[in-house]
Protein backbone atom coordinates (compact mmCIF):
# COMPACT_ATOMS: atom_id res chain seq x y z
CA UNK A 1 0.00 0.00 0.00
CA UNK A 2 1.33 3.12 -1.21
CA UNK A 3 0.48 6.22 1.09
CA UNK A 4 -0.71 9.79 -0.31
CA UNK A 5 1.55 12.37 1.37
CA UNK A 6 -0.80 14.75 1.80
CA UNK A 7 -4.20 14.82 2.94
CA UNK A 8 -6.58 16.55 0.62
CA UNK A 9 -9.40 18.58 0.75
CA UNK A 10 -13.63 17.59 -0.42
CA UNK A 11 -16.36 19.65 -0.13
CA UNK A 12 -19.55 17.23 -0.39
CA UNK A 13 -17.99 13.10 -0.56
CA UNK A 14 -20.86 10.78 -1.55
CA UNK A 15 -19.71 7.15 -0.44
CA UNK A 16 -21.24 5.15 -2.74
CA UNK A 17 -22.68 5.82 -6.66
CA UNK A 18 -25.59 3.48 -5.99
CA UNK A 19 -29.18 5.24 -6.66
CA UNK A 20 -29.01 7.22 -3.68
CA UNK A 21 -25.61 7.94 -3.78
CA UNK A 22 -25.81 9.63 -7.77
CA UNK A 23 -28.87 11.31 -6.83
CA UNK A 24 -27.80 13.16 -3.75
CA UNK A 25 -24.45 13.61 -5.74
CA UNK A 26 -26.09 15.45 -8.55
CA UNK A 27 -29.31 17.52 -6.36
CA UNK A 28 -25.63 18.27 -4.47
CA UNK A 29 -24.23 19.82 -7.42
CA UNK A 30 -27.58 21.54 -8.57
CA UNK A 31 -27.87 23.21 -4.95
CA UNK A 32 -24.04 24.62 -6.10
CA UNK A 33 -21.71 22.23 -4.32
CA UNK A 34 -18.48 20.59 -4.97
CA UNK A 35 -19.01 17.02 -4.97
CA UNK A 36 -16.83 13.65 -4.78
CA UNK A 37 -18.31 10.44 -5.22
CA UNK A 38 -16.37 7.12 -4.02
CA UNK A 39 -16.97 3.88 -5.69
CA UNK A 40 -15.19 0.69 -5.30
CA UNK A 41 -17.29 -1.02 -8.07
CA UNK A 42 -19.80 0.36 -10.87
CA UNK A 43 -21.62 3.67 -10.93
CA UNK A 44 -25.30 3.03 -10.32
CA UNK A 45 -24.71 0.06 -7.52
CA UNK A 46 -26.18 -3.00 -7.07
CA UNK A 47 -29.82 -1.85 -8.25
CA UNK A 48 -28.43 -0.90 -11.78
CA UNK A 49 -26.05 -3.63 -12.09
CA UNK A 50 -26.91 -6.73 -10.90
CA UNK A 51 -30.66 -5.98 -8.84
CA UNK A 52 -33.68 -4.07 -9.82
CA UNK A 53 -33.03 -3.66 -13.79
CA UNK A 54 -31.64 -6.90 -15.07
CA UNK A 55 -34.28 -8.30 -12.70
CA UNK A 56 -37.24 -6.02 -14.45
CA UNK A 57 -35.75 -7.19 -18.12
CA UNK A 58 -36.88 -10.56 -17.27
CA UNK A 59 -40.07 -10.14 -15.59
CA UNK A 60 -41.00 -7.73 -18.70
CA UNK A 61 -39.71 -10.28 -20.87
CA UNK A 62 -41.90 -13.18 -19.08
CA UNK A 63 -44.79 -10.90 -18.70
CA UNK A 64 -44.96 -10.38 -22.53
CA UNK A 65 -44.60 -14.03 -23.03
CA UNK A 66 -47.55 -14.33 -20.97
CA UNK A 67 -49.82 -12.24 -22.40
CA UNK A 68 -48.64 -14.17 -26.16
CA UNK A 69 -52.75 -15.86 -25.89
CA UNK A 70 -54.48 -12.92 -25.75
CA UNK A 71 -52.55 -11.44 -28.25
CA UNK A 72 -53.93 -14.30 -30.68
CA UNK A 73 -57.32 -13.14 -29.59
CA UNK A 74 -56.65 -9.67 -31.08
CA UNK A 75 -55.66 -11.03 -34.15
CA UNK A 76 -51.60 -11.24 -33.96
CA UNK A 77 -50.47 -14.42 -34.64
CA UNK A 78 -48.13 -15.53 -32.11
CA UNK A 79 -48.24 -19.28 -33.12
CA UNK A 80 -44.27 -18.99 -33.51
CA UNK A 81 -43.19 -17.06 -30.92
CA UNK A 82 -40.44 -18.62 -28.67
CA UNK A 83 -37.96 -17.51 -25.86
CA UNK A 84 -34.33 -17.37 -26.23
CA UNK A 85 -32.49 -16.82 -22.99
CA UNK A 86 -29.11 -15.92 -24.06
CA UNK A 87 -30.81 -12.70 -26.52
CA UNK A 88 -32.77 -11.46 -23.22
CA UNK A 89 -29.24 -11.22 -21.95
CA UNK A 90 -27.73 -9.29 -24.74
CA UNK A 91 -30.66 -7.22 -24.26
CA UNK A 92 -30.37 -6.77 -20.57
CA UNK A 93 -26.45 -6.34 -21.01
CA UNK A 94 -27.64 -3.27 -23.40
CA UNK A 95 -30.07 -1.87 -21.36
CA UNK A 96 -27.98 -1.61 -18.48
CA UNK A 97 -24.47 -0.15 -20.54
CA UNK A 98 -27.09 2.42 -21.56
CA UNK A 99 -28.49 3.44 -18.36
CA UNK A 100 -25.08 3.17 -16.75
CA UNK A 101 -23.97 5.94 -19.62
CA UNK A 102 -26.36 7.91 -18.44
CA UNK A 103 -25.21 8.05 -15.23
CA UNK A 104 -21.88 9.13 -15.92
CA UNK A 105 -22.82 11.49 -18.59
CA UNK A 106 -24.83 13.14 -15.72
CA UNK A 107 -22.13 13.38 -12.95
CA UNK A 108 -19.81 15.06 -15.42
CA UNK A 109 -22.66 17.53 -16.95
CA UNK A 110 -22.76 18.45 -13.07
CA UNK A 111 -19.09 18.62 -12.66
CA UNK A 112 -18.62 15.36 -9.88
CA UNK A 113 -15.62 14.28 -9.51
CA UNK A 114 -15.13 10.16 -9.29
CA UNK A 115 -12.66 8.56 -7.49
CA UNK A 116 -12.22 4.57 -7.69
CA UNK A 117 -11.74 2.84 -4.38
CA UNK A 118 -12.99 1.72 -0.81
CA UNK A 119 -13.77 4.91 1.36
CA UNK A 120 -13.87 3.95 5.27
CA UNK A 121 -13.33 6.82 7.98
CA UNK A 122 -10.12 7.53 10.29
CA UNK A 123 -11.77 10.38 12.21
CA UNK A 124 -15.20 12.50 11.99
CA UNK A 125 -13.34 14.76 9.71
CA UNK A 126 -11.03 12.22 7.89
CA UNK A 127 -12.19 9.42 5.36
CA UNK A 128 -9.17 6.65 3.86
CA UNK A 129 -10.00 5.55 0.23
CA UNK A 130 -7.90 2.24 -0.96
CA UNK A 131 -7.79 1.43 -4.33
CA UNK A 132 -5.37 -1.54 -4.71
CA UNK A 133 -1.84 -0.48 -3.83
CA UNK A 134 -3.03 3.27 -3.49
CA UNK A 135 -4.17 4.47 -0.37
CA UNK A 136 -5.48 8.60 -0.36
CA UNK A 137 -7.04 10.36 2.53
CA UNK A 138 -9.43 12.99 2.60
CA UNK A 139 -10.83 15.93 5.08
CA UNK A 140 -14.68 17.17 3.98
CA UNK A 141 -17.25 19.47 5.03
CA UNK A 142 -20.05 17.29 4.46
CA UNK A 143 -20.14 13.96 3.57
CA UNK A 144 -23.29 11.20 2.60
CA UNK A 145 -22.95 7.17 3.34
CA UNK A 146 -24.91 5.67 0.78
CA UNK A 147 -22.80 2.57 0.69
CA UNK A 148 -25.62 -0.15 0.63
CA UNK A 149 -25.46 -3.59 2.41
CA UNK A 150 -23.91 -6.83 2.20
CA UNK A 151 -26.35 -9.92 1.86
CA UNK A 152 -26.27 -13.46 2.79
CA UNK A 153 -28.48 -16.60 2.16
CA UNK A 154 -30.86 -17.54 4.97
CA UNK A 155 -29.55 -20.66 5.48
CA UNK A 156 -26.06 -22.21 5.34
CA UNK A 157 -26.09 -23.82 1.65
CA UNK A 158 -23.80 -24.88 -0.94
CA UNK A 159 -21.95 -21.37 -3.13
CA UNK A 160 -22.74 -23.32 -6.80
CA UNK A 161 -27.26 -21.85 -4.87
CA UNK A 162 -28.37 -19.34 -7.10
CA UNK A 163 -29.36 -15.83 -5.24
CA UNK A 164 -31.34 -12.77 -5.94
CA UNK A 165 -28.73 -11.65 -8.14
CA UNK A 166 -26.69 -14.36 -9.69
CA UNK A 167 -30.22 -15.79 -10.96
CA UNK A 168 -30.44 -12.68 -13.53
CA UNK A 169 -27.49 -14.17 -15.28
CA UNK A 170 -27.92 -17.59 -16.20
CA UNK A 171 -27.27 -18.41 -20.28
CA UNK A 172 -29.53 -21.76 -20.12
CA UNK A 173 -33.36 -21.89 -18.42
CA UNK A 174 -33.36 -24.35 -15.82
CA UNK A 175 -35.55 -27.33 -16.33
CA UNK A 176 -36.55 -27.21 -12.53
CA UNK A 177 -36.10 -24.74 -10.53
CA UNK A 178 -36.79 -24.85 -6.22
CA UNK A 179 -36.91 -21.28 -4.59
CA UNK A 180 -36.83 -21.50 -0.60
CA UNK A 181 -37.71 -17.80 0.09
CA UNK A 182 -40.97 -15.93 0.50
CA UNK A 183 -39.35 -11.97 -0.08
CA UNK A 184 -40.75 -9.83 -3.28
CA UNK A 185 -37.72 -10.95 -5.13
CA UNK A 186 -38.21 -14.42 -4.89
CA UNK A 187 -41.57 -14.00 -5.96
CA UNK A 188 -40.88 -12.41 -8.66
CA UNK A 189 -38.26 -15.24 -9.84
CA UNK A 190 -40.80 -17.66 -9.49
CA UNK A 191 -43.69 -16.52 -11.38
CA UNK A 192 -40.97 -15.22 -14.34
CA UNK A 193 -38.99 -18.54 -14.98
CA UNK A 194 -41.84 -20.68 -14.78
CA UNK A 195 -43.63 -18.57 -17.28
CA UNK A 196 -40.79 -18.65 -19.40
CA UNK A 197 -40.99 -22.59 -19.07
CA UNK A 198 -38.93 -24.02 -15.64
CA UNK A 199 -40.38 -26.24 -13.19
CA UNK A 200 -40.81 -24.33 -10.55
CA UNK A 201 -41.52 -24.98 -6.89
CA UNK A 202 -41.27 -22.33 -3.83
CA UNK A 203 -40.70 -23.10 -0.44
CA UNK A 204 -41.69 -20.78 2.17
CA UNK A 205 -38.69 -20.43 4.95
CA UNK A 206 -39.90 -21.82 8.78
CA UNK A 207 -41.36 -19.65 11.05
CA UNK A 208 -42.19 -16.90 8.29
CA UNK A 209 -45.80 -15.93 7.08
CA UNK A 210 -46.20 -17.51 3.17
CA UNK A 211 -46.35 -13.62 1.96
CA UNK A 212 -46.72 -10.32 3.75
CA UNK A 213 -49.09 -8.22 2.07
CA UNK A 214 -53.27 -7.36 3.11
CA UNK A 215 -54.86 -10.72 3.10
CA UNK A 216 -56.90 -10.02 0.25
CA UNK A 217 -53.44 -10.52 -2.15
CA UNK A 218 -52.15 -12.97 0.05
CA UNK A 219 -54.99 -14.79 -0.96
CA UNK A 220 -55.31 -13.97 -4.85
CA UNK A 221 -51.28 -14.72 -4.79
CA UNK A 222 -51.91 -18.54 -3.58
CA UNK A 223 -54.76 -18.49 -5.95
CA UNK A 224 -52.44 -17.72 -8.72
CA UNK A 225 -49.15 -19.97 -7.88
CA UNK A 226 -52.13 -22.88 -8.17
CA UNK A 227 -52.59 -21.98 -10.96
CA UNK A 228 -49.63 -21.29 -12.97
CA UNK A 229 -48.97 -24.75 -11.29
CA UNK A 230 -46.02 -23.59 -9.01
CA UNK A 231 -45.74 -26.21 -6.13
CA UNK A 232 -46.06 -24.32 -2.53
CA UNK A 233 -44.81 -25.58 0.66
CA UNK A 234 -44.11 -24.54 3.73
CA UNK A 235 -40.90 -25.85 5.88
CA UNK A 236 -41.46 -26.45 9.55
CA UNK A 237 -37.79 -27.02 9.93
CA UNK A 238 -34.62 -25.55 8.25
CA UNK A 239 -34.43 -28.09 4.97
CA UNK A 240 -30.90 -29.88 4.70
CA UNK A 241 -29.91 -28.52 0.39
CA UNK A 242 -27.44 -31.03 -0.82
CA UNK A 243 -25.45 -31.10 -4.13
CA UNK A 244 -24.34 -34.08 -5.37
CA UNK A 245 -22.72 -32.97 -8.38
CA UNK A 246 -26.04 -33.45 -10.92
CA UNK A 247 -28.37 -31.89 -9.17
CA UNK A 248 -30.06 -30.58 -6.17
CA UNK A 249 -31.43 -32.21 -3.15
CA UNK A 250 -33.83 -30.29 -0.73
CA UNK A 251 -35.24 -32.67 2.35
CA UNK A 252 -37.56 -30.88 5.09
CA UNK A 253 -40.52 -31.57 7.23
CA UNK A 254 -43.98 -29.58 7.01
CA UNK A 255 -46.12 -29.19 9.93
CA UNK A 256 -47.36 -32.46 11.66
CA UNK A 257 -43.51 -33.85 10.67
CA UNK A 258 -44.54 -35.04 7.25
CA UNK A 259 -41.11 -35.61 5.53
CA UNK A 260 -40.37 -34.26 1.99
CA UNK A 261 -37.63 -34.59 -0.60
CA UNK A 262 -37.62 -32.77 -3.52
CA UNK A 263 -34.63 -32.98 -6.36
CA UNK A 264 -33.78 -29.75 -8.90
CA UNK A 265 -31.37 -29.07 -11.22
CA UNK A 266 -31.02 -25.53 -9.69
CA UNK A 267 -31.65 -24.42 -6.19
CA UNK A 268 -32.14 -20.13 -5.35
CA UNK A 269 -31.76 -18.88 -1.37
CA UNK A 270 -33.47 -15.42 -0.31
CA UNK A 271 -31.19 -13.56 1.52
CA UNK A 272 -30.96 -11.23 4.46
CA UNK A 273 -29.13 -8.01 4.10
CA UNK A 274 -26.55 -7.06 6.70
CA UNK A 275 -25.05 -3.36 7.32
CA UNK A 276 -21.41 -3.04 6.31
CA UNK A 277 -20.52 -0.56 9.11
CA UNK A 278 -17.79 -2.46 10.77
CA UNK A 279 -15.63 -2.43 7.31
CA UNK A 280 -16.47 1.22 7.13
CA UNK A 281 -14.84 2.56 10.28
CA UNK A 282 -18.55 3.97 11.56
CA UNK A 283 -16.81 3.58 14.93
CA UNK A 284 -13.63 5.71 14.47
CA UNK A 285 -16.53 8.74 13.33
CA UNK A 286 -18.57 8.29 16.52
CA UNK A 287 -21.73 7.69 14.32
CA UNK A 288 -24.41 6.02 16.28
CA UNK A 289 -25.75 2.44 15.38
CA UNK A 290 -29.10 0.42 15.76
CA UNK A 291 -28.79 -2.79 17.57
CA UNK A 292 -29.00 -4.75 14.39
CA UNK A 293 -25.43 -2.53 13.18
CA UNK A 294 -27.81 -0.03 10.89
CA UNK A 295 -26.92 3.69 10.96
CA UNK A 296 -29.33 5.62 12.70
CA UNK A 297 -30.32 9.03 11.09
CA UNK A 298 -32.89 11.47 11.93
CA UNK A 299 -36.01 13.05 9.28
CA UNK A 300 -33.45 15.07 7.44
CA UNK A 301 -31.20 11.84 6.97
CA UNK A 302 -28.38 13.12 9.42
CA UNK A 303 -26.60 11.14 12.22
CA UNK A 304 -25.39 12.07 15.42
CA UNK A 305 -22.46 13.69 13.61
CA UNK A 306 -23.60 17.01 11.92
CA UNK A 307 -21.78 16.81 9.12
CA UNK A 308 -22.23 12.96 8.26
CA UNK A 309 -25.40 11.94 6.59
CA UNK A 310 -26.60 8.73 5.65
CA UNK A 311 -29.31 6.55 3.18
CA UNK A 312 -30.27 3.58 1.77
CA UNK A 313 -29.98 0.60 2.85
CA UNK A 314 -27.35 1.02 4.75
CA UNK A 315 -29.65 3.07 7.25
CA UNK A 316 -33.12 1.34 9.10
CA UNK A 317 -35.92 0.64 7.22
CA UNK A 318 -37.07 -1.35 4.40
CA UNK A 319 -34.72 -1.80 1.12
CA UNK A 320 -35.97 -0.18 -1.33
CA UNK A 321 -34.77 1.95 -3.97
CA UNK A 322 -37.53 4.37 -3.91
CA UNK A 323 -36.39 5.23 -0.30
CA UNK A 324 -32.54 5.56 -1.05
CA UNK A 325 -32.99 7.82 -3.63
CA UNK A 326 -36.13 10.29 -1.63
CA UNK A 327 -33.03 10.06 1.31
CA UNK A 328 -29.77 11.31 -0.98
CA UNK A 329 -32.25 14.21 -2.44
CA UNK A 330 -33.28 15.45 0.83
CA UNK A 331 -29.40 14.89 2.08
CA UNK A 332 -28.12 17.07 -0.32
CA UNK A 333 -30.69 19.62 0.16
CA UNK A 334 -30.49 19.85 4.01
CA UNK A 335 -26.31 19.41 3.50
CA UNK A 336 -27.06 22.69 0.72
CA UNK A 337 -28.86 24.74 3.61
CA UNK A 338 -32.91 24.14 2.89
CA UNK A 339 -35.28 22.43 5.41
CA UNK A 340 -36.26 19.33 3.95
CA UNK A 341 -37.15 15.87 5.20
CA UNK A 342 -38.14 12.53 4.73
CA UNK A 343 -41.48 10.47 5.67
CA UNK A 344 -42.39 6.67 4.48
CA UNK A 345 -45.46 6.48 6.02
CA UNK A 346 -47.18 5.57 2.68
CA UNK A 347 -43.85 4.02 0.62
CA UNK A 348 -44.99 2.24 -2.61
CA UNK A 349 -44.28 -1.62 -3.09
CA UNK A 350 -44.64 -3.07 -6.21
CA UNK A 351 -43.39 -6.65 -6.83
CA UNK A 352 -43.34 -7.59 -11.15
CA UNK A 353 -44.85 -10.98 -10.42
CA UNK A 354 -47.81 -12.51 -13.13
CA UNK A 355 -49.83 -10.83 -11.86
CA UNK A 356 -48.01 -7.80 -10.85
CA UNK A 357 -48.49 -6.68 -7.11
CA UNK A 358 -48.65 -2.80 -5.85
CA UNK A 359 -49.63 -1.61 -2.57
CA UNK A 360 -49.64 1.35 -0.17
CA UNK A 361 -51.11 2.30 3.28
CA UNK A 362 -52.12 0.02 5.46
CA UNK A 363 -53.66 -3.44 4.95
CA UNK A 364 -56.74 -4.27 6.46
CA UNK A 365 -55.13 -6.39 9.37
CA UNK A 366 -52.97 -3.21 10.10
CA UNK A 367 -56.10 -1.20 10.09
CA UNK A 368 -57.41 -3.25 12.64
CA UNK A 369 -54.96 -3.50 14.91
CA UNK A 370 -54.29 -0.16 14.79
CA UNK A 371 -57.53 0.33 16.35
CA UNK A 372 -59.57 1.47 13.09
CA UNK A 373 -63.28 0.39 12.45
CA UNK A 374 -62.57 -0.44 8.30
CA UNK A 375 -64.75 -0.42 5.12
CA UNK A 376 -63.64 -2.24 2.68
CA UNK A 377 -64.28 -1.48 -0.68
CA UNK A 378 -63.21 -4.31 -3.67
CA UNK A 379 -63.26 -4.52 -7.11
CA UNK A 380 -62.11 -7.50 -9.75
CA UNK A 381 -60.63 -7.08 -13.11
CA UNK A 382 -63.06 -9.56 -14.68
CA UNK A 383 -65.56 -6.99 -15.23
CA UNK A 384 -63.09 -4.09 -16.33
CA UNK A 385 -63.66 -3.49 -19.94
CA UNK A 386 -59.93 -2.54 -20.86
CA UNK A 387 -58.69 -5.24 -18.85
CA UNK A 388 -60.94 -7.29 -21.17
CA UNK A 389 -59.81 -6.03 -24.22
CA UNK A 390 -56.23 -6.60 -23.23
CA UNK A 391 -56.91 -10.32 -21.96
CA UNK A 392 -55.83 -9.58 -18.49
CA UNK A 393 -58.60 -9.94 -16.25
CA UNK A 394 -56.89 -11.90 -13.38
CA UNK A 395 -56.57 -9.49 -9.99
CA UNK A 396 -58.35 -6.85 -8.28
CA UNK A 397 -58.24 -3.17 -6.46
CA UNK A 398 -59.05 -2.79 -2.86
CA UNK A 399 -59.73 0.21 -0.87
CA UNK A 400 -59.11 0.37 2.97
CA UNK A 401 -61.00 3.17 4.75
CA UNK A 402 -61.74 4.77 8.43
CA UNK A 403 -65.24 4.11 8.58
CA UNK A 404 -65.44 6.75 11.02
CA UNK A 405 -63.71 9.76 9.10
CA UNK A 406 -63.70 8.27 5.82
CA UNK A 407 -60.08 8.61 5.42
CA UNK A 408 -58.33 6.40 3.02
CA UNK A 409 -56.19 4.37 4.76
CA UNK A 410 -54.46 1.38 2.22
CA UNK A 411 -54.60 0.84 -1.87
CA UNK A 412 -54.01 -2.73 -2.64
CA UNK A 413 -53.93 -3.72 -6.01
CA UNK A 414 -52.99 -6.97 -8.10
CA UNK A 415 -53.30 -7.24 -12.07
CA UNK A 416 -52.42 -5.54 -15.32
CA UNK A 417 -50.76 -1.93 -14.86
CA UNK A 418 -51.06 -2.35 -11.22
CA UNK A 419 -47.99 -0.78 -10.55
CA UNK A 420 -48.66 2.15 -13.10
CA UNK A 421 -51.73 3.24 -10.76
CA UNK A 422 -50.20 2.88 -7.54
CA UNK A 423 -49.05 6.22 -7.53
CA UNK A 424 -52.25 7.75 -7.87
CA UNK A 425 -53.14 5.93 -4.46
CA UNK A 426 -49.75 7.07 -2.87
CA UNK A 427 -50.76 10.53 -3.79
CA UNK A 428 -54.10 10.16 -2.34
CA UNK A 429 -52.99 8.77 1.10
CA UNK A 430 -50.22 11.58 0.86
CA UNK A 431 -52.99 14.16 0.78
CA UNK A 432 -54.90 13.11 3.14
CA UNK A 433 -58.09 11.99 0.74
CA UNK A 434 -61.15 10.97 2.03
CA UNK A 435 -63.68 8.27 0.00
CA UNK A 436 -65.17 11.19 -1.60
CA UNK A 437 -61.75 12.89 -2.62
CA UNK A 438 -60.92 9.25 -4.47
CA UNK A 439 -65.12 9.85 -5.89
CA UNK A 440 -65.26 13.41 -7.43
CA UNK A 441 -62.37 13.09 -10.37
CA UNK A 442 -63.58 11.39 -13.53
CA UNK A 443 -61.19 8.61 -14.02
CA UNK A 444 -60.11 7.39 -17.92
CA UNK A 445 -62.56 5.31 -19.92
CA UNK A 446 -62.25 2.67 -21.10
CA UNK A 447 -59.12 2.04 -18.50
CA UNK A 448 -57.96 -0.60 -15.51
CA UNK A 449 -57.72 2.59 -13.73
CA UNK A 450 -61.85 2.60 -13.18
CA UNK A 451 -60.93 -0.77 -11.04
CA UNK A 452 -59.49 1.63 -8.53
CA UNK A 453 -62.83 3.90 -8.91
CA UNK A 454 -65.05 1.25 -9.05
CA UNK A 455 -63.11 -0.20 -5.35
CA UNK A 456 -64.28 3.09 -3.96
CA UNK A 457 -67.74 3.15 -5.51
CA UNK A 458 -67.83 0.16 -3.44
CA UNK A 459 -67.17 1.14 -0.15
CA UNK A 460 -71.22 1.95 -0.01
CA UNK A 461 -72.09 -0.61 -2.22
CA UNK A 462 -72.41 1.67 -5.00
CA UNK A 463 -69.87 0.08 -7.68
CA UNK A 464 -72.00 -0.43 -11.13
CA UNK A 465 -70.26 -3.44 -12.25
CA UNK A 466 -70.72 -5.88 -9.13
CA UNK A 467 -74.08 -7.38 -8.01
CA UNK A 468 -75.49 -6.72 -5.17
CA UNK A 469 -74.59 -7.67 -1.91
CA UNK A 470 -76.41 -10.68 -0.03
CA UNK A 471 -77.81 -9.49 3.18
CA UNK A 472 -78.57 -11.91 5.41
CA UNK A 473 -81.95 -11.53 7.26
CA UNK A 474 -82.46 -11.84 11.02
CA UNK A 475 -84.97 -14.86 12.06
CA UNK A 476 -86.66 -14.03 15.17
CA UNK A 477 -88.85 -16.56 16.73
CA UNK A 478 -92.10 -15.77 18.08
Amino acid sequence: MVVGELTQERDVMVLGGGPGGYHAAIRAAQLGRQVTIIEKNKLGGVCLNEGCIPSKVHTAAAQSFQRMKPFQQLGLDTSGVIFDLPRLQEHKQKVVEQLLQGVVALCKANKIEIIEGEASFISSTKIGVENGHQYDTFTFNDVIIATGCHKQPIAEINPQALTPTSIWNLEDLPSELILYGNDDFTLEAATTFNSLGSKVTLIIPTGQHEFTFDPAINKELQRQLKKQKIKLYKAHKIPQFRFNEVQWEVRFEQAKNESVMLESSHLYCMEERKPSTETLGVQRAGIHLSDEGFIKINESCCTNVPSIYAIGDITEGPALAVKAIKQGKVAAENIAGQHSECDFTFLPRIVQTIPPIATVGMTETDAVENGFEVKIGESTLQTNGYASILGQKEGFSKTITDAKTDLVLGIHMMGAQAVEMISTGTLALEMVARQEDMLFPSYPHPSVNESMWESVEDLEGKAIHKAPRVTKQKVTSS
